[in-house]
């Protein structure tokens, strides 16, 4: 059975929980200390869903393996061209195709909103996801030093960007 890339439903929230929170607790790739209940998760879900936000999920036999979203990147009006992603994918199945499909994707949903920037923050250190983003065109932005501490040390951000073809005629209002 081949990997299904669709839109989440409420019902994917505690797989998406459960990969969240394995990030949380053994990598870099969400400063946070804890893992997070699922309230967490539905009150995240639900301000998706009202922003008209995408959330996606990858689907293997039936499980998800991995959900990718994009969301507000600042609140301001002027901002509205800009969003910022996340794509995080189950331990068993990373370095399989699934965060590809997922970015891929996001990339499509980016353009469906008339997005002109997606950005990513993705820890220095991670030079796995870097490489990644920039396969699909992504480049470095900005690095913050010393932005967050987590596993006992400093770590430092690193924004990257993918320009994107729209709006053609963007307004300001």
């Amino acid at each position: 059975m081949p990997l299904h890339i669709r839109p989440a439903t409420e019902q994917d929230l505690p797989a998406i929980l459960a990969i969240m929170n394995e990030v949380i607790a053994n990598s870099l790739a969400i400063y946070a200390y804890a893992p997070v209940p699922l309230e967490d998760r539905q009150a995240w879900f639900a301000a998706q869903r009202a922003g008209g936000w995408p959330v996606l999920v990858a689907e293997l036999q039936g499980k998800v393996v991995g959900f990718g979203s994009i969301g507000p990147f600042r609140t301001r009006p002027a901002y509205k061209y800009s969003a910022e992603h996340s794509v995080h994918v189950d331990a068993a199945h990373r370095g399989n195709g699934v965060g590809s499909a997922l970015l891929t994707a996001l990339i499509a949903e980016a353009q469906a909103l008339g997005l002109r920037t997606l950005i990513g923050g993705i820890d220095a250190g991670n030079t796995g996801s870097l490489a990644f983003h920039a396969r699909y065109g992504f480049a470095e932005c900005a690095r913050i030093k010393d932005v967050a501490f987590k596993f006992g040390r400093w770590l430092d951000l690193v924004f990257v960007q993918l320009i994107l073809p729209g709006p053609a005629t963007p307004t300001e209002q």
